[in-house]
């Protein structure tokens, strides 16, 4: 199955995928944290990555001027949440059958749709909090996985650093192999 991962930097998600034998890529402004051969180092706005044949994509839009983190900021930013609005847009109609949008708790669900499930870390392995938001088309809700105690919100307790927007996006692994085993399994 052909998948693409977009806006994602980590590989994840795309090695997730690729570990069950999936022709999985990323595809990002940033280049591959792992250095991966199988990330394109470019904007999935790019018509070269619209062309290919996908079965499934996974997005990851950059939740800046989504999340209801940033609310406080959202009156100064309405251009750039406007724009950020049109991007998932854009994701949502890309020209696949299968399509997942990834974002925290945020405007999108006001200002486009409700999504079709919420998930939280712990539901997958993981003993923390941090609601994320799924907008499914074409695929099912993912079906927890390994449900943990634990309930800590490290994502929200990460202390400044250059790289604290780096931390808080990247996908956790027991989600990323819920997402391949789950929806990998689906017949393209």
């Amino acid at each position: 199955m052909r998948v693409l991962v977009a806006c994602e930097f980590s590989g994840v998600v795309r090695e997730a995928f690729r570990k069950r034998g999936h022709d999985a890529y990323s595809c990002d402004l940033l280049p591959a944290e792992d250095s991966s051969p199988f990330h394109f180092h470019m904007s999935v706005r790019n018509a070269s990555v619209w062309t290919v044949p996908w079965d499934i994509v996974i997005a990851f839009p950059p939740c800046t001027h989504l999340a209801v983190s940033g609310a406080r900021w959202f009156k100064e930013k309405m251009s750039d949440q406007e724009a950020a609005l049109g991007f998932v847009r854009l994701l949502m109609n890309f020209p696949c059958s299968k399509v997942a949008i990834e974002n925290p708790i945020g405007v999108i669900s006001t200002m486009i749709r409700k999504p079709d499930q919420i998930i939280q870390p712990w539901q997958f392995g993981h003993g923390e909090i941090k609601a994320t938001c799924l907008w499914l088309k074409g695929l099912s809700k993912l079906v927890p996985t390994n449900i943990v105690e634990g309930r800590r919100a490290r994502v929200h307790r990460e202390p400044p650093s250059p790289d604290r927007w780096k931390n808080r996006s990247r996908t956790l692994p027991g989600i990323a192999t819920a997402m391949a085993e789950q929806w990998g399994g689906l017949s393209a």
